[in-house]
């Protein structure tokens, strides 16, 4: 027989969605509604010694997830199947348990994401569509699409993004890495299209700064090259307004060793 401290330990790795309308963000909070709080629970409605789960990115009040990435431990030897249909029976409507998989004990998905996707979603419409209410960014003014593109391709290489975050943020490492920053079409509305920004870390709302920037140059408001002139002096005030958190989605997490062996056994739920 073994002590509790010696009992087996097994890791399971989640991708997560949510509509983050009614959270109050990712991390958990006291007395708070939030993605974490509300996965801590679920889990332990399932295994009440697992530990508490850890999230990939931090997502704030409001944002939306399709591939946040979390992992948890627990002393159940439970299949990455079971995992994800039980805790479906213990998360409410606007969470939800995609896919699990096997992983270590003490898996941290944050130290090994490679690349996040963010997307963030625009309706061109001067009246307000109940469908996309709470799911998109309701911009009336007319956009000019060529120039928002063009002010997007500066964001590409590796570059010192320290004017593209809050006043909160006192991280004192802020060089990242954008792969790619382009606008495409989005779901089958003509009226739909969608900013993707794809990087290896971000900063503290730093796709939203990025957003509302390319709207305000899209629409007039703001002379092209301030993507560029931010870059270069580091200067909060060079950019645009800050988008609104309902329009943006954590569209997925790369890890640097999926497919790997030590994934043996990435199941979907479905």
């Amino acid at each position: 027989m073994t002590s509790d401290g010696d009992e087996a330990r097994f890791g399971v790795l989640l991708t997560v969605g949510y509509d983050g309308a009614r959270f109050s963000g990712f991390a958990r909070q006291p007395s708070l509604r939030t993605v974490a709080g509300e996965l801590d629970g679920a889990v332990r409605a399932i295994d009440p010694r697992a530990s508490l789960v850890r999230g990939a990115s931090r997502t704030d009040s409001g944002v939306h997830a399709i591939g946040q990435r979390v992992a948890f431990d627990s002393r159940l030897d439970v299949p990455p199947r079971g995992w994800a249909l039980a805790l479906a029976k213990h998360l409410a409507d606007d969470l939800g348990v995609a896919r699990a998989a096997r992983v270590a004990p003490n898996y941290d998905p944050r130290g090994h994401a490679t690349r996040k996707t963010y997307r963030y979603v625009l309706l061109r419409s001067m009246v307000r569509d109940p469908l996309w209410q709470g799911r998109s960014w309701l911009i009336r003014d007319r956009l000019n699409h060529a120039k928002m593109a063009a002010e997007a391709d500066a964001l590409v290489g590796r570059h010192d993004f320290r004017a593209f975050r809050t006043s909160t943020d006192r991280r004192l490492e802020t060089v990242r890495t954008i792969f790619r920053a382009e606008l495409g079409p989005y779901a089958a509305d003509d009226r739909a299209f969608a900013i993707e920004i794809v990087g290896d870390r971000f900063l503290h709302r730093m796709v939203r700064i990025i957003a509302g920037t390319l709207v305000d140059v899209g629409r007039g408001r703001l002379e092209p090259g301030a993507i560029r002139r931010a870059i270069e002096s580091g200067d909060r005030r060079a950019l645009g307004t800050t988008a609104p958190p309902h329009g943006l989605y954590l569209d997925s997490i790369e890890l640097d060793d999926e497919g790997t062996d030590n994934w043996p056994d990435h199941l979907s739920a479905r």
